[in-house]
């Protein structure tokens, strides 16, 4: 009789510690893995259910034998048959909750992600309501481009002119031309009023020098976290030569040195170290820098500000160059004038702050843009795709629902540029006809898969830095095509609650897609887009 009973509790034990649901693999999601549950489910049933019948045999046998039913024994007996019967009615019922709550949730490390169920597949889209919306909400014309470019650029040119002749060649930073990147001069920009991204490089006046420490150079101690930057130091020309005979020898007051400037001794008090580097340190400091370019630009704008008749403002004190021109008319344009450091025969530029970086990066880390490369390999694919191709419009419908849904629940971690290396991953990996203006739908649902994949993984690597599917008539440094890539996503690893909020803020964000598109959309009576 104690055989039996050992028996029951063994196969309870087998089924409990057995079962599918229980103890599911780690890092898998039910939809993934629907029909592999249910055929573990029916096989297990099918063992329980032959277990059970060859247990009622030997039960029914061991019943029969016994002769004192009101002994102990027997009433263990059925003690232990009802505690059997009540725990697998209790897996059977927590089995039916379990399944239920996973239709509805995604088991992840940091907690239960609801609303799965709205995902890029399921997501209702019209062809026809999507160009509607994209001609009536996202469409900027060619010709007011052209305006905000023409006006952007001739005013930056005047300003930086009147910043460089305020500048004092032996201790200030020169200033050079600027360089127009991102939306606008990629002609996707969505967002009013229309904004203009000039990046504006400095160097040290001679016989100063930058030497860089990347993070992928052999010898670098940059830390994991701050992937594609790099710390800047400031150094003189002949500080690691052997010193000049000037510096030990009498030469007279009649007599010069040909490698040193005659006032070098009155520089030596102020060097262009003490106005953009960190305290203490060699090292270029963004704060210093952006320090140094607002107060260059205020003083650069009282010298021109009689010749124009429109206000103009900074926008954001924490960011030097964001200047808000407002017209008289109303009209309003903003730039955004930002001091970069251009890394030697490159077209790439370390920036102060990056688009998509959330983390408290260091003073002295300054990331690295390759915008100049990203507008060059928009234009390269732009000649290859059809005529009126829905690469741009993807690009802007996503950009859209976005922006519409920060100003419901807030910035998060998820930015225009991470919707913009999505968009250049899939030209790389898709083919030009795929791109058709009548394959509007299908890209935009594959756009919105490829992001969502990317948040689930915590993984979205940079477009241009280690990928060796990048055409060649980008021309990306060879030095960053064969380095390890850089994941963009790596701050959704190291903070959970910033993974959490990203990651709802894109469910709601599929969830009120349709809402808004249908919303932004003109419909005639007889409820077809106009």
């Amino acid at each position: 009789m104690q055989g039996a009973i050992a028996r029951v509790f063994v196969v309870v034990t087998v089924a409990i510690l057995n079962n599918p649901l229980l103890f599911p693999q780690e890092n898998s999601t039910l939809p993934e893995q629907d029909q592999a549950l249910l055929t573990r489910i029916r096989e297990h049933e099918e063992r329980l259910n032959l277990e059970a019948v060859r247990l009622e045999k030997e039960l029914s046998y061991a019943d029969a034998e016994q002769q004192d039913p009101d002994s102990d024994t027997g009433y263990g007996w059925y003690f232990c048959s009802t505690l059997s019967l009540l725990i697998f009615f209790t897996i059977e019922v927590f089995r039916q909750d379990l399944t239920r709550m996973e239709s509805r949730y995604i088991d992840d490390e940091d907690g239960f992600v609801e609303g799965l169920s709205i995902s890029s597949e399921t997501l209702v889209l019209d062809k026809e309501v999507l160009n509607c919306f994209c001609e009536r909400c996202i469409h900027t014309s060619a010709h007011e481009i052209w305006r905000v470019r023409e006006f952007a650029e001739g005013f930056a040119d005047d300003l930086l002119g009147s910043l460089r002749s305020l500048c004092d060649r032996e201790v200030d930073m020169e200033v050079e031309d600027f360089v127009g990147v991102g939306s606008m001069f990629e002609s996707w920009r969505v967002s009013k009023p229309l904004m203009c991204d000039l990046l504006v490089p400095f160097a040290p006046p001679e016989p100063y020098s930058y030497q860089f420490q990347l993070w992928c150079s052999a010898s670098s101690d940059v830390p994991p976290d701050m992937q594609g930057c790099a710390r800047i130091k400031v150094t003189k020309v002949w500080e690691n030569e052997d010193s000049c005979a000037c510096g030990s020898a009498n030469l007279g007051e009649d007599l010069l040195c040909l490698l040193h400037s005659n006032n070098e001794q009155s520089r030596a008090d102020y060097t262009p170290a003490d106005l953009v580097c960190s305290r203490n340190t060699q090292f270029l400091g963004k704060d210093q820098v952006m320090k140094w370019f607002q107060v260059s630009l205020t003083k650069a704008w009282g010298r021109i500000s009689h010749k124009y008749e429109f206000e103009l403002t900074f926008q954001n004190l924490e960011t030097a160059g964001a200047l808000k021109v407002r017209f008289r008319s109303g009209k309003v344009v903003v730039m955004n004038i930002i001091p970069v450091v251009q890394l030697k025969d490159t077209e790439s530029y370390f920036v102060p702050h990056f688009s998509c970086d959330n983390s408290s990066a260091s003073e002295t880390y300054w990331p690295l843009s390759f915008a100049v490369y990203e507008r060059n390999m928009l234009k390269h694919f732009a000649q290859k795709l059809p005529e009126n191709a829905c690469h741009l419009r993807c690009l802007q419908i996503v950009t859209f629902l976005h922006n519409k849904q920060v100003g419901l629940t807030g910035t998060c971690a998820l930015t225009n540029y991470h919707l913009k290396t999505t968009l250049m991953h899939l030209l790389i990996s898709r083919g030009s006809s795929n791109w058709s203006s009548e394959s509007l739908e299908h890209r935009l649902r594959d756009m919105l898969g490829f992001i969502h994949r990317s948040l689930l993984e915590k993984r979205l690597c940079h477009a241009l830095i280690g990928n060796s599917q990048v055409p060649s008539e980008v021309r990306v440094p060879a030095l960053f095509r064969t380095v390890e890539p850089v994941n963009l996503f790596r701050p959704l690893v190291l903070q959970r609650k910033l993974y959490a909020d990203t990651l709802l803020h894109f469910q709601e964000m599929l969830r009120n897609a349709s809402v808004l598109i249908k919303e932004y959309t003109p419909l005639l009576q007889n409820g077809y887009a106009h």
